[in-house]
């Protein structure tokens, strides 16, 4: 995206090309357009691309990521369009009469929207599985089939792919980083805060942010600066040399799969070499994490009270393993969720004192790599299994209201592992300054 942008800024490349080639790997009928995205803007992305071009000519530009193309999430509410979440439920309810805040503050930057994308129906697991309009395969190993991650599962194909620069989903427990993992991308999980919800269809109030997946660290910091309505520039990228960096041994390090635990002690031993200063410590404050959310029980309680309406008359239309997650928040009292609250502001209160005087924290960003998609659905316990696996490391920082980065550890031509580099609330603009510099040791070269 900041090479694009570059490229546009000289006039050796033009909006129109880069929407027509877009549209071309949306259209390969050997790619994965057709379950990457649900609807397509084919001649409205000509349209506005014809424009941004005229302008450039006239010395207008609205910002460095004018004219190229962008994916959003079908969470997120378009003037005239109907947010379905991925799923069938709310086919026929009536349009969105504005754009959701991201979305017009991402049109007032001239961005092209190329198309809203697939998600787990109403972003409600890691996966990327979705039985209505079918999942994506991964970028790797596309003959067996893997899990594109989820719940951004479109989003992050579409930037895999070259079907867009740049795509913008929400997180709630990991729903940038999973797929941007599992697919050698780099995603961004911002402090919940900086970037306003309205008009973007919740999943957990409490949890749910809203951000970019795209090919470096630098083209997040571009599209988080549109979202947070900042000034765009580019994030500094620091000296490695004397950064302090926290390795948790405490949960995230559990039971790491072999290709994971490679990647991640690789990429630390990278980092110190450098000379960053790696400091592996206990942090034992992070074994509260699964009585803060236990069974994610704050999440679907949240859900619960955002669906019961539909579910009263359409349960036969939800994915049934999604129902199923919703439905367990009918069962919690409101004592019992005002405690999980009380819990979790005392869980951010004792992961900022742990994480003072670090620049941040590192950990896998999943603990495996991508499974194929026949294992995940070919019974309900393997579902649900590697589902928690797949949430586990992420979906802490949700938790303790942080920001964290994913970027890729792996080596060339082996499966994608993310590195997750995170911080508490609020240090946004460090996490991507250290993230380039981490970036640039530890993520294998694009091919």
């Amino acid at each position: 995206m900041t090479e694009m942008s570059h490229r546009l800024a000289a006039g050796s490349l033009s909006s129109r090309q880069l929407v027509e080639e877009a549209l071309a790997a949306i259209g390969d009928p050997n790619g994965e357009g057709s379950r990457a995205f649900l609807t397509v803007y084919a001649e409205q992305a000509r349209a506005v691309a014809t424009e941004i071009d005229a302008q450039r000519r006239r010395g207008l530009v609205a910002s460095p990521i004018a004219g190229i193309p962008v994916s959003i999430k079908d969470l997120l509410d378009e003037a005239g369009q109907t947010t379905l979440g991925g799923s069938k439920v709310l086919v026929g309810q009536p349009p969105a009469l504005v754009d959701s805040t991201v979305v017009a503050r991402l049109r007032k930057a001239g961005a092209v929207i190329i198309g809203r994308t697939n998600t787990v129906e109403f972003a409600y697991t890691g996966l990327g599985i979705n039985p209505h309009y079918g999942t994506p395969k991964n970028v790797y190993d596309r003959a067996t089939g893997r899990i594109p991650g989820g719940s951004t599962s479109g989003g992050g194909i579409s930037v895999a792919d070259g079907m867009a620069a740049g795509a913008i989903g929400t997180d709630t427990g990991g729903s940038l980083r999973i797929p941007a993992a599992l697919n050698g991308l780099v995603g961004f999980k911002p402090t919940q805060r900086r970037v306003p919800r309205e008009g973007v269809m919740p999943l957990s109030t409490t949890l749910d942010s809203v951000g970019p997946i795209a090919w470096s660290v630098a083209d997040c910091a571009l599209l988080d600066a549109v979202l947070t309505a900042e000034t765009v520039r580019a994030p500094r990228t620091p000296a490695l040399r004397g950064l302090r960096f926290a390795v948790p041994k405490t949960f995230f390090q559990n039971d790491l799969s072999d290709p994971v635990a490679r990647a991640f002690t690789a990429a630390l031993a990278r980092l110190s070499a450098a000379g960053a200063i790696i400091v592996e410590l206990p942090m034992a404050e992070f074994a509260q994490a699964p009585n803060i959310n236990p069974k994610g029980m704050i999440t679907a309680s949240e859900a619960y009270a955002w669906h019961r309406k539909y579910i009263k008359d359409g349960a036969e239309k939800y994915d049934p393993r999604v129902l199923a997650r919703i439905k367990t928040g009918e069962t919690i009292s409101a004592p019992d969720y005002v405690e999980l609250l009380t819990l979790r502001r005392e869980f951010v209160l004792s992961i900022n004192r742990a994480a003072a005087g670090y620049d941040a924290m590192l950990m896998p960003t999943t603990p495996d790599i991508a499974p194929p998609i026949a294992d995940v659905i070919k019974d309900d316990e393997s579902y649900y299994r590697i589902n928690g696996r797949m949430l586990r490391n992420p979906s802490v920082v949700n938790l303790f209201d942080g920001c964290a980065l994913s970027v890729p550890c792996h080596q060339q031509g082996d499966a994608p592992v993310g590195l997750m580099i995170a911080g508490i609330q609020n240090t946004d603009h460090h996490i991507l300054s250290v993230g380039r510099a981490v970036e640039a040791v530890v993520s294998p070269p694009r091919s």
